[in-house]
């Protein structure tokens, strides 16, 4: 069971923290997190969303609908497209956002956390294209989708 965050009470903020934590310090995750967040809310002022909203919206516009999936077929290996479930989608999500946050070059985590949740909130940036690159294969792999398992 996973409690809400203590800033803005919600789970989903939790979830993040726990994904972005190395050795169990969580108390360094969610300083991360809310710096990052504050880096966003200053950077977008002019944006009529909230930080927290951007950051979902981020999380959205970075979450694939499909994956593909290795299936052997005989001798051949196919990658077969396939629906990815809610629980996952929102799991892989976050952890694009935080592999690139993490790749980018700069400062402190909590800079490079803020610049991936802008650029994925305008639809740029690693993780985005992670997830466009997803859907390319799996629309390139439509043909192999009766092989679904």
């Amino acid at each position: 069971m996973i409690l809400p965050d203590p800033v803005f009470n919600d789970v989903k903020v939790s979830k993040f923290v726990n994904h972005l934590m190395y050795d169990g310090k969580k108390n360094t995750s969610y300083e991360i997190f809310y710096a990052a967040l504050d880096t966003v809310k200053n950077k977008m002022a002019n944006e009529e969303k909230s930080a927290l909203e951007i950051w979902k919206t981020a999380l959205d516009n970075v979450t694939p609908q499909v994956e593909v999936k290795s299936r052997r077929v005989g001798g051949a290996t196919f990658q077969v497209p396939t629906e990815i479930r809610p629980d996952r989608k929102e799991s892989i999500s976050m952890k694009n956002l935080i592999l690139y946050a993490r790749k980018r070059g700069g400062k402190s985590m909590a800079d490079k956390l803020a610049a991936e949740i802008m650029d994925a909130f305008n639809e740029q940036g690693g993780a985005f294209k992670r997830k466009e690159d997803m859907h390319r294969m799996a629309e390139a792999n439509r043909a192999f989708a009766h092989f679904r398992f």
